[in-house]
């Protein structure tokens, strides 16, 4: 049984970025909330839905992998979002018309980090069961009237698009070096409303995530702490696995929130010089949901910035309580 993991592909389907300048025009946003942000503008699908884009990326990742459907032995999909139907396994959809096979078809719900929790759910079930290939996709659309991308998480406006990346025990661009992840669900409460409701939105919309119920209950320094002492965790035990240091890495795939976020979680505490991140990227389209990271590493597979010999972290967070770090070294141009 091989233990060996490696990416086959990565592809994104992203469709047409709103700027800031467009959406204050369109009454949509105001400058004087979002300019601190950073964000620059943020991806809008106006008729494809979360799993329809999820598609489209799952077709041009298996082309690229070259992976016939016979080869799948897993698809997971992560979201955050509603998926354009209720009660309803968007799984199953992406599976059917992303010609993926027979195999088992899963929903991942772990917010922003879903996709690379997926990943290393994904990971575990091929190297358990002696499997060569599983597909993860992600897919969000933050649309009205149940969300404002431009105001219910004033820190970081949303965008809209799927993911897909192709696990492989054979052989990939990529190797995996290392991939953990750490959870402190007394954090969980920062994300939660103040009662439960019977039915979706029962409690209003659009969603609010602007809850400062964690800041009351601990104070701004003491939630600063926690949520870098996870991502630490997370980072640390990933780079042991790789035999790497933390600032040797050459590239950082970090989730596409706003500056101030960023900053906080990312640059100031673990020195992480944006020039060798996504953010340039990411300020241009938005925080994906639990897309960030694929969608993040595609992009830096088209721009040709992956060379043989480098590593690359992949670094997600779900709602401030969940951390999921990824090491790879590029073994292959892409």
């Amino acid at each position: 049984m091989s233990d060996e993991l490696y990416i086959a592909a990565a592809s994104s389907w992203l469709p047409e970025r709103m700027t800031l300048d467009e959406a204050e025009r369109a009454g949509l946003a105001e400058r004087a909330r979002v300019w601190n942000t950073g964000i620059e503008s943020v991806c809008v699908s106006a008729d494809k839905s979360a799993p329809e884009m999820a598609v489209l990326a799952a077709r041009a990742a298996l082309e690229r992998a070259k992976s016939e459907p016979e080869d799948l032995h897993l698809l997971l999909h992560a979201c955050t979002y509603h998926q354009g139907h209720d009660v309803w396994p968007p799984a199953s959809y992406i599976q059917q018309f992303s010609g993926g096979g027979s195999c088992p078809a899963i929903e991942v719900r772990q917010m922003s980090n879903g996709g690379m929790f997926a990943l290393e759910l994904a990971a575990s079930y091929l190297i358990a069961n002696d499997r060569p290939t599983a597909l993860v996709t992600t897919a969000d659309r933050f649309c009205p009237p149940g969300f404002d991308r431009w105001r219910s998480d004033p820190s970081s406006p949303f965008g809209d698009g799927g993911t897909a990346v192709v696990l492989s025990t054979r052989t990939g661009f990529a190797r995996i070096r290392g991939l953990v992840s750490v959870s402190d669900s007394g954090l969980e409460r920062g994300s939660r409303g103040e009662r439960f409701s019977d039915a979706p939105m029962a409690s209003g919309s659009p969603v609010d995530l602007n809850s400062d119920a964690l800041v009351r209950e601990l104070g701004v320094e003491a939630l600063l702490n926690r949520i870098q002492a996870g991502q630490r965790e997370a980072f640390d035990r990933a780079c042991v696995q790789a035999d790497v240091k933390f600032s040797d890495i050459d590239w950082y795939v970090l989730p596409n929130l706003g500056r101030t976020r960023m900053r906080a979680q990312y640059f100031d505490p673990f020195g992480i010089d944006p020039q060798r991140s996504t953010w340039s990227w990411g300020r241009q389209v938005g925080h994906l949901g639990a897309g960030d990271q694929f969608a993040g590493l595609a992009h830096l597979v088209s721009e040709g910035a992956l060379e043989p010999g480098q590593t690359c972290l992949l670094s997600g967070v779900g709602a401030g309580f969940t951390w999921t770090a990824g090491i790879l070294e590029i073994i292959a141009k892409p």
